[in-house]
């Protein structure tokens, strides 16, 4: 093999390389809290999974809605995902009850990603389930801002800092599963704990 075609060879392999790692890399997700999902999405439903099929390169989940927190006003019988876990799809639990996060397409059906909130029903806590109904909707005008290590500074009055990830997993600490980022009659925004308007 002269140096040239070898060359090329290197060259073509580590170009592939570094396809495959960016398609590895694709999914990775920065951990929200379930209020910013409930905000950023399009739609936030209770549902059943009761059947699953691929259409068109999609994964097609039928599913029983029991709850509609947030969406259009008409009941969702179908969510669609991307087959591939590289392009984001999500595997999903027949027979399972599930809060979903997702987005509309043009073409009205709603899809998700491996990056909206996607979580078994029963593993939220009361306060979550109620908040759903009744608390994160009213913070969606205050920006949750993650904190993984100090100095975690506020840049502005209506930020709330999520310092669950200073102790452990964030997902599992107090603020992501009893706090609510809520907006103060002044503009500012500050963590309240539970339902009640106590300042945490």
């Amino acid at each position: 093999m002269t140096w040239s075609v070898s060359s090329c060879f290197i060259t073509l392999v580590v170009l592939f390389l570094w396809r495959i790692e960016d398609i590895a890399e694709a999914c990775k997700c920065a951990p929200v809290h379930l209020q910013q999902a409930f905000c950023n999405a399009d739609v936030v439903i209770r549902a059943k999974v009761v059947g699953v099929e691929v259409v068109s390169g999609n994964t097609k989940y039928d599913i029983q809605q029991i709850k509609m927190f947030k969406g259009p006003d008409r009941v969702i019988h179908a969510i669609f995902t991307s087959s591939s876990s590289a392009s984001c799809g999500v595997t999903l639990e027949i027979n399972k009850e599930y809060l979903f996060t997702g987005s509309l397409n043009t073409d009205g059906r709603m899809h998700i990603v491996t990056c909206d909130f996607i979580q078994y029903w029963d593993d939220l806590n009361g306060t979550q389930k109620k908040s759903l109904t009744q608390r994160y909707r009213t913070g969606c005008a205050c920006t949750i801002i993650r904190c993984s290590s100090l100095p975690c500074p506020v840049s502005a009055p209506d930020e709330c800092l999520w310092t669950d990830w200073l102790l452990n997993d964030g997902q599992s600490g107090p603020q992501a599963k009893y706090s609510a980022c809520l907006m103060n009659f002044d503009g500012s925004c500050a963590w309240y704990r539970g339902m009640a308007p106590s300042k945490k």
